[in-house]
């Protein structure tokens, strides 16, 4: 345990991750969620995407979120682009941190943009540029790094190779997505450990989904080999449009949860971030899959 840092940042992906998996939300709704969070003490918000609106109608107002959001100093707000023409639309919108997604999976990557994932990270290349050039940041995000539904197991060498060409294209960070919640602890060892074989320096980060229930485990794993960086969806939101069977995020009040109990500052206020997740859910009209949503912190005691 001797690695585990004793803070990290959160990324709160709800708003786009999270979205972009119901029924459209209104956008008055979407920016009101947006606030929210931006009150809790998070540092960082995936905000919106700038995909066609034929691919993901739910995020076809993105322009008209972002720009009714109101926007705080202490908040990084990112977009997600999957290409120049989304990321010049985000860039043009004022957002100075996009993320572009490449699937470690060659048939998840063909559903999902319509390319190999080699032609992604030749394309991945050309937004990096295009973002450092407007002085922004790129993170790159491996999909279906611990697996995918079509062709299973995905070879760690695959994955950790595809992130390091986009480092060497110059990436800022590397994310990687365990697209349908397919990863345990073991596999988040050997993928996390591998790739720090190739770039030891590499800022890094996990997406993890709970779709088997192994989240929050993979979570601690990371944990463990020191990494800082998790992206968690409020209420539990989220899933894969072009994944069969996947289900949430890792809920970021659970996050908080846990990592508070493990003595780990995230500086986010899990009270107040309840009452996000409680108007999420309002928002989508459905229960979510939270556990500490429904059934509060350890210390809430019954009347």
């Amino acid at each position: 345990m001797s690695d585990v840092p004793s803070s990290v940042v959160l990324r709160e992906v709800g708003p786009r991750d999270g979205l972009q998996n119901e029924p459209p939300v209104p956008t008055a709704g979407k920016v009101e969620l947006v606030d929210a969070l931006g009150t809790t003490g998070l540092t960082e918000i995936e905000t919106v995407s700038y995909v066609h609106p034929r691919a993901i109608p739910q995020m076809a107002d993105a322009a008209e979120v972002w720009s009714a959001v109101e926007r705080r100093d202490d908040v990084r707000y990112s977009a997600l682009v999957p290409n120049l023409v989304g990321a010049r639309r985000a860039l043009d919108g004022g957002f100075r941190d996009l993320e572009v997604v490449v699937s470690a999976s060659a048939t998840h990557n063909l559903r999902n943009l319509n390319r190999t994932p080699e032609q992604s990270l030749d394309g991945i290349a050309e937004v990096i540029d295009l973002a450092h050039q407007a002085g922004a940041t790129c993170q790159v995000i491996v999909a279906t790094a611990f697996g995918c539904p079509y062709e299973g197991e995905v070879a760690e060498d695959v994955v950790a190779s595809y992130a390091a060409r986009a480092r060497r294209d110059g990436a800022d960070s590397i994310c990687f997505g365990d697209t349908t919640g397919m990863g345990s602890p073991p596999r988040v060892r050997r993928l996390v450990g591998r790739f720090r074989d190739l770039d030891a320096a590499a800022p890094l980060a996990l997406h993890m989904h709970d779709t088997r229930g192994t989240g929050m485990a993979n979570l601690v794993a990371g944990l463990e080999l020191g990494v800082r960086r998790f992206d968690a969806s409020v209420g539990g939101l989220g899933g894969c449009p072009y994944a069969p069977g996947a289900s949430g995020n890792i809920a970021t009040e659970e996050a908080v949860y846990l990592l508070q109990e493990l003595g780990v500052e995230t500086g986010v206020d899990l009270d107040r971030l309840l009452d996000v997740a409680a108007l999420a859910q309002r928002l989508v009209g459905r229960e979510l899959p939270s556990r500490v949503l429904k059934a509060g912190p350890r210390t809430r005691l019954s009347a």
